[in-house]
């Protein structure tokens, strides 16, 4: 009988090998100025289940590729990610005060190292990805102008105002989906993926980046502080349009199931070189933080 894939113990595992590479390729705390790398490597290590970069290993897998050649890959997303958030706790775009149960970047290094921490860890991924101009490339479209900033953009701007349905999807493929997305194509190509196996594995991403949205607002209005490790109801406080206040919780939570179902049925042909993908759809879908 087949035992059941366990994916607490692959994100165990697997996010202690991408903790060692970072702790490896990104500057110690020590190093001069010591304030802006230990600024840098606080919110790095601050705790999280390594979701990008191990999204980014298990395509690599999925495609019969060697994690190993998509490791430098999987650093350079999580760099990504952490800058990401670091600036969208800031005063000036979200204002928490709190992020995985500890107090944000600018709480305890102030604002401004907290912007110079951002900066450096969003120009380390792309010296992580400078060994291949595909990958500098599908980094720096998930996360310029038409991609991460994008939807922050879009974020911003529909602060205070009533945003359709189609506005809130765009907003979230853009700020969410697209580095989501972009941490899979990436293991994909690095595995070698076929032209064919990484259309699959984009539409999984495009899937996997919007349900996880979906259901982080569904949660900042159904979830406490202690659960989260973050403010809850912020969306609330900022009058943002989300999708559980257009289409209230239930639905919200069945159009994120739909999506996680096209995302199983984008894997069929991996078979089980795709267990760890399929597993985390499902996490995406039924997460509680």
């Amino acid at each position: 009988m087949t035992q059941p894939f366990n994916l607490e113990r692959y994100l165990q595992t697997t996010g202690a090998r991408i903790n060692t590479a970072l702790d490896r390729l990104i500057p110690a705390a020590t190093t001069p100025p010591a304030t802006i790398h230990k600024a840098m490597r606080y919110s790095l290590f601050a705790g999280g289940k390594r979701i990008r970069p191990v999204l980014t290993l298990a395509a690599c897998e999925a495609v019969g590729g060697k994690p190993a050649a998509a490791m430098p890959l999987a650093c350079a997303v999580e760099c990504i990610h952490t800058y990401s958030l670091i600036h969208d706790d800031l005063p000036c775009m979200d204002d928490d005060d709190f992020r995985r149960g500890q107090p944000t970047n600018h709480k305890v290094f102030g604002e401004g190292i907290a912007v110079l921490a951002g900066d450096a860890l969003l120009t380390e991924a792309f010296a992580l990805a400078a060994g291949d101009v595909r990958y500098v490339k599908e980094l720096a479209s998930a996360a310029g102008s038409r991609g991460l900033i994008a939807g922050q953009v879009q974020d911003l701007e529909n602060e205070n105002r009533a945003a359709t349905l189609q506005e809130v999807i765009a907003t979230h493929r853009n700020k969410t989906g697209a580095l989501i997305t972009a941490a899979i194509r990436l293991g994909a190509m690095a595995g070698g993926a076929t032209p064919a196996q990484l259309r699959r594995l984009t539409r999984y991403g495009d899937d996997l980046g919007l349900a996880f949205q979906i259901i982080d607002d569904v949660l900042d209005v159904t979830s406490t502080k202690e659960v989260m490790g973050k403010s809850v109801g912020a969306d609330a406080k900022n009058q943002k349009s989300t999708f559980p206040k257009l289409l209230g919780v239930e639905k919200s939570r069945q159009m994120a199931a739909e999506l996680i179902a096209d995302a199983h049925r984008q894997l069929k042909s991996f078979g089980t070189r795709a267990a760890p993908l399929a597993a985390i759809a499902d996490f995406f879908l039924t997460r509680q933080h």
